[in-house]
Formats: structure tokens, sequence, C-alpha cells
């Protein structure tokens, strides 16, 4: 099976971790995972805004750089939500037949991590150790736009060591929603409160989701909050094992507590 990672925006320019981990674990796996250099930004931000025109040639050079593969990981449900489902809409507004065509091959075989894990490898075990007290928060995107449903659950639940707890209200939106964050600046900082006193209800260590842009909204509201709550990728906790664990290639959830200091939106 030819494989490819596409990392994301938000992971390329501030979360390069969750990318690394996300390649040592298909790798544990014994998948090849491959890096197309070509990849940029899959559109969401502009489709969601309005500006279909615009992602247009977006959607084009995500087709291209990603054609000719079986799978497709990447490790947020809300790009794989875009491929899935708005880069079709993209396509068709174009009028370009050879971009719809495109976009038929890409769409379907382009897979959330845990989606890829569980459907495709068909693996709930995937070797990981990760001792701590986790609760974690299904992002609106994979759970509503893709219907992840457990899937992550199931993988959290096998790894070695975990304490896994329920998050209250864990499907309520934490209140960033991209350019959401921005335009309704008051509601998505009430919103991510909200989220935010569920997660320290929990008595949880960290706080574990699928999108690292939730987690940087929620974060930045712990780490303003001085909640002692550390955050991270679920990709960054299934590719942990006993042996990286402390190790400096392992999961640095201190160093990514820090780095959500004022960063509530």
């Amino acid at each position: 099976m030819k494989v490819a990672l596409q990392v994301t925006c938000v992971n390329d320019a501030m979360f390069p971790d969750t990318g690394k981990a996300v390649v040592r674990l298909l790798r544990r796996l014994g998948v090849d995972v491959d890096f197309p250099a070509a990849q940029t930004c899959c559109g969401q931000p502009m489709v969601n805004t309005g500006y279909l025109d615009e992602a247009v040639p977006v959607v084009r050079a995500f087709v291209d750089a990603f054609a000719g593969y079986d799978a497709i990981v990447t490790p947020s449900g809300s790009c794989a939500g875009s491929a899935r489902h708005q880069h079709a809409i993209v396509a068709e507004r174009s009028g370009d037949p050879a971009l719809a065509k495109a976009v038929e091959q890409t769409a379907p075989r382009t897979y959330e991590l845990t989606e890829f894990l569980v459907d495709v490898l068909g693996v709930t075990d995937v070797g990981a150790y990760f001792p701590h007290r986790v609760t974690y928060h299904p992002t609106c995107h994979s759970l509503r736009m893709l219907g992840v449903g457990d899937r992550p659950r199931q993988l959290l639940e096998q790894v070695r060591g975990i304490q896994l707890v329920d998050l209250p209200m864990a499907t309520e939106c934490c209140g960033f929603g991209g350019t959401f964050a921005l335009k309704n600046a008051d509601t998505s900082v009430a919103m991510g409160a909200d989220k935010a006193r569920h997660v320290r209800d929990t008595g949880a260590e960290v706080l574990v989701a699928g999108d690292n842009s939730c987690l940087m909204h929620i974060g930045g509201m712990l780490s303003r909050q001085r909640a002692g709550v550390r955050v991270m990728h679920l990709a960054e906790v299934l590719a942990a094992t006993e042996a990286s664990e402390g190790d400096s290639d392992g999961p640095a959830v201190d160093a990514r507590a820090e780095s959500f200091e004022g960063d509530a939106r």
C-alpha cells in the first residue's frame, strides 16, 4: 500500500512533533509512509469563510501532491473532513471536469489517523505505553463531519498504563472553530472556558484530542488558569512506548504545555 502523510498547516508550522509521531507510529506498524513535499493547505480556512473560488488552486495543489497514493493519512479530523467533503464542492464550482475527477480519486482515500488505524489496518492495540490519567476531547469535525465515533477511544483503551477518564459534556464544541475564534472572540472564550472547566473536573493529567487547533485553544485556557493539565495530540500518545517514556524522543508533554502560554483565543 502506498501511503502519504498530509501533515496539515498548523502541525507543519507549530506542532511538528505530531507529524513525526504519525510517522513513528505507522512505521512501527509496518507502514512505509511518504511525505509529499509539494503539499500545502487543504483549503478549509478559505472554504469555511466563503472564499470558494480562492480555494480552487489550493484544492488543485492538494490533488496534484497526493495523486497516485492508496491512502492519505492526516492527524486532523478537520483537514480530513475538508478533503472528503469540501473539495468536491470547490471542484464542482470551478467548472473544471479534470479537477472534479481528481478529487473523486483523492477524497475517498483521505483518512483521519484513527480511521486509518482501525478501519484500514484493522488494529486497536498499537503497542503504546502512556502511564498517565488522560481524558479525551472529540473534536467537532471528527465527530460530526467524519463520524469517527469511538475509534479514538478504542485505541486509547488499549494503551498500556493509561487511566482513561470520561470528559463531561465531551461532545460540546471547545469554541475554536478556526476563524470563529477571531470573529466571535467573546463567545469563543466562553465556550473554551466551559471546556477547560470540564477538563479540570476530570482530574486528568493530560487532555488528548485529534486536532491540534482545538488543543491550542483549550490548552491556552488551561495554561492561563495554571490548571496543571497538559495537552497532547492523540498521535503522540499512540506513538509513545515504554522505551520512549521520559526520553528526549518521547512525548514532551511538559514542554508542550508551556507552548500554550498566553494562547487563549
